[in-house]
């Protein structure tokens, strides 16, 4: 059974397991597969400035004084990334612990330290692409978690 064979055979269960599976998945001549690692690797390696740009770029997003709290970015008082001092890396929030096991299954993430199961650090060596989308699905899940109040406030500004 080669590597495809594999992961064509484990597509069912991923599919029961999360409906947001299509997230990780591409055409291939083959059938359907997982994304490989190393699709979702960038050449450039992204850097921490880099993904304070991106943080940057949403609507109501705020960097918290890492002197004073967790070096991280906000929305509406509530934390959608951040960093570490020992992780190269940013640790976002993903909607479930099954979307958050199956992006560590597929290369995408590993487990965030000190986190809750639903959250994975995303490496800066990853795809441009790939940490890009993990950080606004991030701040999304937060934002909507928001009350109506604060969401409307921050849409206004």
């Amino acid at each position: 059974m080669g590597l495809d064979d594999k992961a064509v055979s484990v597509m069912p269960k991923l599919r029961r397991a999360n409906p947001i599976a299509d997230d990780l998945l591409q055409e291939h001549p083959m059938g359907r597969h997982l994304v490989s690692p190393d699709n979702l690797r960038h050449p450039n390696k992204m850097s921490r400035s880099f993904v304070n740009k991106l943080c940057a770029a949403h609507a109501g997003a705020t960097a918290a004084d890492p002197t004073t709290e967790l070096d991280s970015w906000k929305v509406g008082g509530k934390m959608f990334a951040c960093f570490g001092d020992r992780i190269d890396g940013v640790c976002v929030k993903t909607d479930s612990v099954e979307t958050a096991a199956m992006l560590i299954d597929a290369g995408a993430a590993t487990k965030a330290p000190y986190f809750h199961k639903s959250w994975v650090l995303v490496s800066f060596d990853s795809a441009e692409e790939e940490l890009r989308h993990r950080i606004a699905v991030s701040y999304d899940i937060i934002f909507k978690a928001l009350p109506r109040k604060i969401r409307d406030q921050i849409a206004q500004a």
